[in-house]
């Protein structure tokens, strides 16, 4: 028994000991002017620290909206609707030239003549060969119904006249190559020969070209090729006519894109009632894709990036009264250092600008202060914040 008494009389003063040093060591660690934080006490007993830390001071704005218009620039080239460069089909000498450089011609006339006798001369023989062909040809049918002449006398005379007409057809046919006349409606060039001038075929002689209607040609990125489609507007704007735009309309999406540089071309058709668009000019060219009416507008330091387990997400912090709660944007176009999002966000909306990089969570208190570093007015419709000292 007295062994017993012994062992819980040890066991008393440990713990007495135990409660002594911590006692000391909580003494030894409050802050001077405070009387010593009672040891083992629990969260939210006297004495505990407060729970949640001070309020974040952030700046805000107000979320904006505007008509969007979401359009891609390119480079391209002006083209003539319809242009050639005549070239004779055969050769001959120049022997004549209707035309003035630079003039307005009409579809189907006479531009230049070459030497054309011989081939007169060859259209005037298989002529006569013709006529005594045909005769032939009468007189053995003739004989045939009296039955002088056998089938075969009557069938190589039809041949023989089908021959001769077939020699002056391809006789004819030369002699209307010796004239070049204008295939359409248009404007000639300079011409690149003088009468006189022996020419092989194939040889150049002169440019037409219709240009009272333009094509501009320009190539896009193939990730566009789903928004342009025919009909949409666009505007060409010119270095060599500074100041002046011209509208135009896509007319023709080429089905094939290019695997050298996954680009597809696009031609558009213009007026051109002046003629101050010409064949071969630069052009600057603005595609209008699309029009978004009341597009949800932020500056681009509100909008904060993170990632996530699925990927990159984009989110700002939407402030009302003293609370800052995060909510997931889409981004869209951007224009003059603002960003098109697409969430849960209203035109007049709160949104932080400055500060947000101390949030943490999916919510925060916020003391909201402005540009100018004085107490912003609460959001509205939202209760209003206790006015706190600016630290």
């Amino acid at each position: 028994m007295k062994n017993k008494f012994a062992v819980l009389g040890a066991a008393a003063s440990a713990a007495g000991l135990l409660a002594l040093i911590v006692s000391v060591v909580h003494a030894q660690g409050a802050p001077a002017g405070q009387p010593p934080r009672p040891a083992g006490g629990a969260a939210g007993a006297p004495g505990a620290a407060p729970a949640g830390g001070p309020p974040v001071t952030v700046e805000v704005t107000r979320v904006g909206s505007a008509n969007l218009v979401d359009d891609v620039a390119a480079v391209g080239s002006i083209r003539a609707n319809e242009s050639v460069m005549l070239r004779p089909e055969i050769s001959g000498r120049v022997v004549k030239i209707n035309f003035r450089e630079g003039q307005r011609v009409r579809r189907g006339a006479s531009l230049l003549e070459l030497d054309a006798s011989v081939l007169d001369a060859e259209i005037a023989q298989t002529r006569a060969e013709l006529a005594l062909a045909r005769s032939n040809s009468q007189r053995t049918d003739d004989l045939h119904a009296k039955n002088f002449v056998s089938e075969r006398a009557r069938d190589e005379a039809r041949s023989n006249l089908q021959v001769i007409e077939a020699r002056l057809a391809l006789a004819q046919a030369r002699r209307d190559r010796s004239v070049i006349r204008a295939p359409f409606d248009g404007v000639v060039g300079i011409r690149q020969v003088a009468v006189g001038d022996y020419v092989r075929e194939g040889a150049d002689l002169v440019s037409i070209e219709d240009s009272r209607t333009v094509k501009i040609d320009f190539r896009l990125p193939e990730r566009y090729l789903p928004q342009v489609r025919g009909g949409q507007k666009l505007s060409v704007t010119l270095d060599a006519l500074p100041g002046k735009v011209i509208d135009a309309t896509v007319d023709v999406i080429d089905p094939q894109v290019d695997a050298n540089g996954r680009s597809f071309l696009v031609r558009a058709r213009a007026g051109n009632s002046e003629g101050l668009l010409r064949n071969g000019m630069f052009a600057r060219v603005r595609l209008v894709l699309e029009t978004r009416s009341n597009a949800i507008l932020v500056p681009e330091e509100a909008i904060v990036s993170a990632v996530t387990p699925r990927g990159n997400a984009n989110f700002v912090y939407k402030v009302a009264g003293d609370k800052a709660t995060r909510v997931p944007v889409q981004l869209g176009l951007r224009r003059d250092a603002k960003v098109e999002v697409r969430g849960a966000l209203a035109s007049g909306d709160a949104v932080v600008i400055a500060g947000q990089q101390k949030l943490r969570g999916e919510s925060a208190t916020v003391r909201v202060l402005t540009a100018e570093g004085k107490p912003a007015a609460p959001a509205a419709g939202a209760p209003a914040a206790p006015a706190q000292a600016k630290s």
